[in-house]
């Protein structure tokens, strides 16, 4: 067949290589895009908007497969809403993360044999910026590589002028409404960073460890001792009282009575509190209130003063005596020496312990008492807990509603000054003239806005308001991290600067008014706290408007044995590697399949493999069908369906249906395995195979009404896999795009033409589509031919031969339907002849039998198989299946199996045995047909 010049160059720029080069393909397409600036838009009034603010990742960041989870979901959320025709916008950022960041500046500085310190605050903060500007874009580069179709254009970073400028703003607004005051109060405390640390910065882990029981002598009763249990004994250096209940009877005697502390000579009180846990030890507790929270309330409410016995580095101090300047963990076997020496330990105890440590370098926090700044959260958590509760933001999954609800209603102020140099710097500043300084033995809040010679002012002020000094100096301490993050919704649209008010300003819409709040948050369940409630009380404190409508919990990544992953542990499987490997495609879907809503996802890397036999599937199917087109020309119309045709189009309108319900509901393995089922099975398995004979027909209008009915389903397949798949849909799609126009307008509809696929519209439901005759009478066709094939398969069957078959039923039009299709439907079984009864007939000789569609079906096998030696064949089987399956359920029985072993193999074993039960069942009604 001669092939014209228009064939010839479509057939040119439809060109597919044999197979899928990812790295090649991923690079040229997100380079267009981005060059293209199709990821950039700006507020459009006759478009819902659609708004998603990343969750910053830390600046010192690399990948990591939870950055991978979470930024998928977001890309196929985003690329979804722009299909659907909103006006979409997913504001990009990294956060300047105080701690890490100046850990990992301190310890490059380290290596020359310097200190922050050396350096001093200036020249080291002139450091970081200039790590930060050679070293922090790594993440965001890696971002592209995962496909994410961020606006770039509107990149923010934490300590950008305007960020930085809604920081002061915020801080400025919340001391001046008095619920910003300053405190000596016992915080976390790491001494590695040496800075204080909020309650959930710092990670609990269980620990083995020892419950000492120490003996304190009672004064003036010879040989009297108090005993009190503690994990924790180099403390006891700085106790101020022992305590007891009010209403244990053991230590009446102790009325009138003092203790005299070991190794100090400190007397010490006995006091009775309602919080002394009865049960816990002796029932007597040491109170060392400037080393235990606990303590600390107890030394509140009874006038105790804290005694501190440890510097910031956590060295004991000049209060610890003769234990001064050693490290704590030496000091407590050092001082359980001493105790022991004068027989002064009644006994140690192993003690499963729960120990916190810094988040950041995984130090032992130390509570410790100093002064520092606080929020008070309870005014600001009212209304978020109201519009939870009302649904205005609605949390997925829902469990995770009560988990925040018990949170914001038991929520404790929050510490957010840090003694660091690297972060947004705390707006105080101090007349040295006329401030007094903080007082060290007051554990009142402090109103700082009633002393003298403090101010509170987003610039440094020149002349002290109280006394006119110029001696002017700014508070230290910077703010908690978390405290520019909390304002991230709104501070990445330009607040304060911007304000909700919709207006048009040199016909430029302003991007608060238009995408505030935002639509989404995708996040993690481990900042729950930390930032996602935190910024819904800063939005609604600060705009008066929630930050976003849904948030969307997702769980953690763990290995296949359930383990969080983690450097340590050598588990960690790195992203760019995958993507490396078997490209960002492949990485993203095989993530998202096994997703299920809110769950923790476990991974091994054989798991990648799945998207990557998914990628070679859909290129295979693409180049197949492309190689095989010709020019759709001439005038010819699709008047009538095929039975085929009018069931693929069916299944395909209830395919959008489903996946747009999925995808609705956050459950996007669902909307994922939706897609490969029909992509791989019903498009691929079935009617790809069906259409191949019109496809090769000689017949010009044959192929080509076949050609169209093939381009249009893969056209829509391509659009529902974009989100999922972004690279090998784009690349797919721009080959197919020139064959668009003509087949869009044989189906009778329109094509819209646009520069990439992600700007295509998502698609719809066409009402004319919809067969449900169709899709019933292919349902029995399919499970007829794959009734013989197993059939076959079970008896060993070669390939190569072909077998008679006889269908006998009542069922006319199906069998009219098989018998008028058959041409179509008798390669797909292996099937050399055909004949069709409506009414029953004896069972023809050396035949196996089987059932479908309401149809029986007989094999006609003479001179193809052995009979009674496939018998006797399948019976062995069945007793192989059978041992395997007792051993199976054998192992299901087993409780320490249960119990102990990962909940992935329990999971798989379940499997196992109903897959099992199911290849046994299905032997057992061969054995019998036969």
């Amino acid at each position: 067949m001669q092939i014209d010049e228009g064939t010839r160059e479509r057939k040119n720029l439809s060109r597919m290589e044999s197979r899928y080069q990812s790295k090649k393909t991923e690079q040229k397409w997100y380079d267009y895009w981005e060059k293209g600036g199709f990821f950039h838009v700006e507020p459009d009034l006759n478009k819902p908007p659609f708004c998603i603010v990343i969750p910053p990742p830390n600046v010192t960041g690399i990948l990591h497969m939870g950055h991978a989870l979470n930024n998928t979901i977001q890309d196929i959320l985003i690329r979804w809403k722009r299909m659907q025709g909103y006006c979409v916008l997913w504001i990009p950022g990294t956060d300047h993360a105080g701690i890490a960041t100046q850990n990992v500046v301190e310890r490059e500085i380290f290596k020359e044999g310097l200190t922050r310190y050396d350096l001093g605050r200036e020249k080291f903060i002139k450091k970081i910026w200039q790590w930060r500007n050679e070293y922090g874009s790594t993440i965001v580069k890696q971002l592209r590589k995962l496909g994410a179709s961020c606006d770039w254009e509107r990149e923010r970073f934490t300590m950008d002028e305007g960020l930085s400028e809604a920081v002061l703003e915020a801080f400025i607004k919340l001391y001046n409404k008095g619920v910003i005051y300053k405190g000596n109060y016992i915080i976390n405390w790491c001494p590695r960073c040496r800075t204080a640390l909020s309650d959930e910065e710092v990670e609990h882990e269980e620990q083995e460890g020892f419950l000492y029981y120490l003996k304190y002598p009672v004064i003036n009763a010879e040989g009297k001792f108090v005993t009190v249990a503690t994990t924790r004994p180099e403390t006891m250096l700085g106790d101020v009282a022992v305590a007891v209940h009010p209403n244990d009877e053991r230590y009446e005697f102790l009325k009138g009575k003092k203790i005299l502390l070991p190794l100090i000579n400190r007397e010490l009180q006995i006091v009775r509190d309602d919080a002394v846990d009865l049960e816990f030890g002796t029932g007597a507790v040491k109170i060392t209130p400037a080393h235990d929270v606990a303590d600390f309330e107890i030394a509140l409410r009874h006038n105790l003063k804290p005694v501190v016995i440890m510097d910031d580095t956590g060295k004991m101090n000049e209060n610890a005596i003769h234990f001064k300047g050693m490290d704590r963990f030496k000091a407590r076997k050092e001082i359980i020496k001493e105790l022991e020496s004068q027989d002064l330990v009644e006994k140690t105890e192993p003690y499963v312990n729960s120990v916190g440590h810094c988040y950041r370098c995984h130090t032992v926090v130390e509570p410790y008492i100093s002064w520092q700044w606080f929020v008070k959260m309870k005014p600001l958590a009212q209304p978020g807990i109201k519009m939870v509760k009302d649904g205005e933001i609605k949390i997925l999954p829902s469990r995770w509603e009560k988990v925040y609800l018990h949170w914001m209603e038991n929520i404790r102020d929050w510490c957010i000054s840090r003694q660091i140099w690297w972060g947004h710097r705390i707006p105080v500043y101090y007349c040295e003239n006329c401030w007094e300084g903080d007082k060290e033995n007051s554990f009142e809040p402090q109103d700082v806005s009633k002393l003298k010679g403090v101010m509170v002012s987003k610039e440094q002020p020149l002349v002290c308001p109280d006394c006119g000094g110029k001696n002017i100096i700014q508070d230290e301490d910077v703010l908690d991290t978390w405290f520019s993050s909390w304002l991230w919704p709104f501070s990445a649209m330009g607040w304060p600067k911007e304000d909700l008010k919709l207006q048009a300003e040199n016909s430029q819409l302003n991007d608060l008014a238009y995408f505030y709040p935002t639509s989404t948050l995708v996040t993690a369940q481990e900042i729950l706290f930390f930032w996602v409630a935190r910024m819904i009380m800063a939005g609604l404190e600060f705009t008066g408007e929630v930050p976003f409508r849904d948030v969307y919990i997702h769980g953690t990544v763990r290995d296949d044995k359930g383990r969080k992953m983690s450097k340590s542990l050598g588990n960690a499987i790195d992203p760019l590697g995958i993507i490396d490997e078997y490209g960002a495609d492949a990485l993203r879907f095989s993530l998202i399949s096994i997703t299920s809503v809110g769950q923790d996802v476990f991974l091994s890397k054989d798991k990648f493999i799945f998207g990557r036999n998914f990628t070679n599937k859909i290129w295979n199917a693409a180049r197949f069908l492309i190689s095989n087109l010709d020019d759709l020309d001439g005038d010819f119309t699709i008047e009538n369906f095929s039975l085929f045709d009018g069931w693929i189009l069916n299944n395909l309108n209830n395919l959008i249906a489903k996946m747009n319900r999925a995808l609705e509901e956050y459950s996007f393995n669902e909307a994922a395995n939706l897609l490969y089922e029909f992509f791989w099975h019903q498009f691929c398995d079935w009617y790809i195979e069906l259409k191949k004979k019109d496809l090769y027909s000689e017949d010009r209008d044959v192929k080509n009404r076949a050609s169209v009915m093939l381009i249009f389903v893969l056209d829509n397949l391509l659009r529902l896999l974009h989100p999922f798949m972004p690279f090998i849909s784009e690349d797919i799609w721009q080959k197919l795009k020139v064959y668009l126009t003509k087949s869009y307008e044989v189906m009778g509809l329109q094509f819209q033409d646009t520069n990439s696929l992600m700007l295509a519209s998502w698609p719809k439901e066409v009402r004319q589509f919809k067969d449900e005759k169709s899709k019933d009478e292919m349902e029995d066709i399919i499970a007829i031919i794959q009734c013989i094939r197993n059939i076959r398969s079970e008896l060993n069957v070669p390939p190569s031969k072909k077998t008679a078959l006889v269908l006998v039923g009542e069922r006319e039009r199906l069998l009219a339907d098989f018998k008028k299709h058959s041409d179509y439907l008798m390669p797909l079984a292996q099937v050399s002849s055909l004949e069709v009864f409506s009414q029953d007939i004896n069972r023809p000789a050396n035949s196996a039998f089987g059932a479908a569609g309401g149809l029986k079906i007989y094999i006609l096998l003479e001179g193809v198989i052995d009979l009674e030696q496939e018998k006797k064949r399948l019976e062995k089987k069945e007793k192989g299946l059978g041992r395997e399956l007792k051993q199976v359920q054998k192992k299901l029985e087993n409780k320490d199996f249960l119990n102990k072993a990962n909940p992935e193999v329990v999971l798989k074993t379940k499997q196992k045995e109903q897959s099992l039960k199911v290849q046994l069942k299905d032997l057992v009604v061969i054995i019998n047909n036969l």
